[in-house]
């Protein structure tokens, strides 16, 4: 029966598989009348299988790559059987088990880049993303201030009755493109399922033109930015009503305020 040293000195090998079957039986005898060397054989499993579980999950501890290297580097005696075929007795060096724990390493630092690498590769698309959307909010705001400061622009002011704080809409309409921006204050809220609707009313007599729904937040304040209003199409005025939240195609209800060109 060999000591309990030289058990423990074999006991990295045996966790890597690299003493031959004689040579495992006799730890394998030991092992089962001693504790503390299969405690040290579960913490060395333990740790191997921490760095081969990594592709599956976060890095492992640094403390189980250096156990695992330290208890490989302090393999002083022969292994009962080597790799290689020794006879026993044959001293084994430790470097003989470098191959291994080098592509254990490579292995693991491989896996940190592909995960740094997919990381990169989400925070790249989010800012792209976020590149896009900002573009997007940068047209519509050259689009409403090429309204606002358009020389050929109708600006037409609606009020309403004797109601105090007196509600009040600026439409800014440029026939030209069909662009339009009304911005609304002092506007009462609305009740549910309900919505205020401006409509655009034609020069040449046709109908009003639906041009967008608003609800107004709580300090009455509300717009309507760039509806669809067919190009070239002349305003005689603008009025406000209370429709459906969806808006309807013709008003149903009376004015709440109007102003003409």
């Amino acid at each position: 029966m060999s000591s309990h040293e030289q058990i423990e000195g074999d006991l990295t090998l045996y966790a890597l598989g690299s003493l031959d079957a004689p040579a495992s039986r006799v730890v394998e005898e030991h092992l089962a009348a001693c504790v503390p060397c299969r405690n040290e054989l579960a913490q060395l499993r333990g740790d191997m299988g921490l760095l081969g579980l990594s592709a599956m999950g976060p890095e492992p501890p640094s403390q189980a790559r250096a156990r695992l290297l330290n208890a490989i580097a302090r393999e002083p005696r022969a292994s009962r059987g080597s790799l290689l075929g020794a006879p026993r007795g044959t001293a084994m060096r430790w470097w003989i088990l470098l191959p291994a724990v080098a592509s254990l390493v490579m292995l693991s630092a491989l896996l940190v880049l592909v995960r740094q690498n997919e990381a990169l590769r989400q925070n790249m698309a989010l800012m792209i993303a976020q590149s896009e959307q900002d573009r997007a909010y940068a047209l519509r705001a050259q689009q409403v201030l090429a309204v606002i400061t358009a020389p050929d622009a109708l600006r037409v002011t609606l009020v309403a009755g004797n109601t105090r704080p007196q509600p009040q809409g600026k439409a800014i309409y440029t026939a030209r493109t069909g662009s339009l921006v009304f911005l609304a204050s002092n506007f009462a809220p609305v009740a549910e399922g309900k919505a205020y609707e401006l409509w655009l009313v034609p020069a040449n007599g046709e109908p009003p033109m639906a041009a967008g729904t608003f609800k107004p937040d709580s300090r009455g304040n509300a717009s309507v930015l760039m509806p669809s209003v067919p190009k070239d199409t002349i305003a005689k005025a603008f009025a406000v009503t209370v429709e459906p939240e969806g808006g309807s195609a013709k008003a149903t209800s009376p004015i709440v305020l109007s102003g003409g060109a």
